[in-house]
């Protein structure tokens, strides 16, 4: 199995500006987030950037970077132009890890390139982990997901899914990194943004509305949370150091 990895990366931020770029036991993140992908073992790892600041710094340290467009709606518009400029087939696997995800498992991104490959229905895979808190899942910036007897996404919300009328049904945390295959990516920047998409403000419900499927690998550990605010910065930096 092939695959590559493409990390999207903006400086513009409007909780965190610079966010990429923020020093972690002496490396910019993004730079840890590449060191992360590439013992993944895909094939090849790109930061796709609209900002030479944050490309200056991956080529410093030994990684690749391709300049994208600035004004992108998401990363997976970013991704999609990435994977063009690097020519890459239809068929091919791109992994999408963000790049504010220092603490990414090289294994999990693994499982998400393999689970896309293997489940020749989906045109995009994720992952999940349990839920185990009472805190986490009253909370709307924890995603929730539910599966299909065969592992596929049913649907996506910030709210409690499913509803506990009686014990037993598991609940999973939705982790924020994608596989696409590139025949996918493109048809995607051309999908219209749906109503359920605008409701929970979750971009991959456009792939669910769209009638695609979304196959999901759950780990059975833990994912880490990425870094959305200098508070989760300082939490991430004790946890390397």
């Amino acid at each position: 199995m092939k695959f590559q990895v493409i990390i999207p990366a903006r400086y513009a931020s409007t909780r965190f500006p610079g966010k990429p770029l923020a020093e972690i036991a002496g490396k910019p993140m993004v730079v840890h987030v590449c060191e992360r992908a590439a013992k993944s073992g895909a094939a090849a790892v790109h930061v796709a950037t609209d900002d030479e600041r944050i490309a200056a710094v991956v080529r410093a340290h030994g990684h690749a970077a391709i300049m994208t467009r600035a004004d992108h709606a998401s990363g997976t518009d970013r991704l999609a132009e990435a994977a063009k400029k690097l020519r890459l087939n239809d068929s091919h696997i791109v992994v999408n890890v963000q790049g504010d995800e220092p603490l990414v498992s090289p294994r999990l991104i693994s499982q998400v390139a393999r689970i896309l490959a293997i489940r020749k229905k989906a045109s995009v895979s994720t992952a999940c982990h349990a839920i185990r808190d009472e805190t986490s899942l009253a909370n709307p910036n924890v995603v929730k997901v539910v599966l299909d007897a065969q592992g596929y996404a049913l649907y996506f919300s910030r709210s409690r899914i499913p509803y506990p009328r009686e014990p037993g049904a598991p609940c999973y945390r939705h982790a924020g990194i994608y596989g696409y295959r590139v025949g996918f990516l493109k048809k995607y920047a051309r999908l219209k943004p749906s109503p359920l998409e605008k409701s929970e403000a979750l971009e991959q419900l456009r792939v669910l509305w769209h009638g695609h499927r979304i196959a999901v690998a759950v780990s059975e550990t833990q994912i880490p949370p990425g870094v959305d605010t200098p508070q989760d910065l300082e939490a991430v930096r004790k946890i390397i150091s």
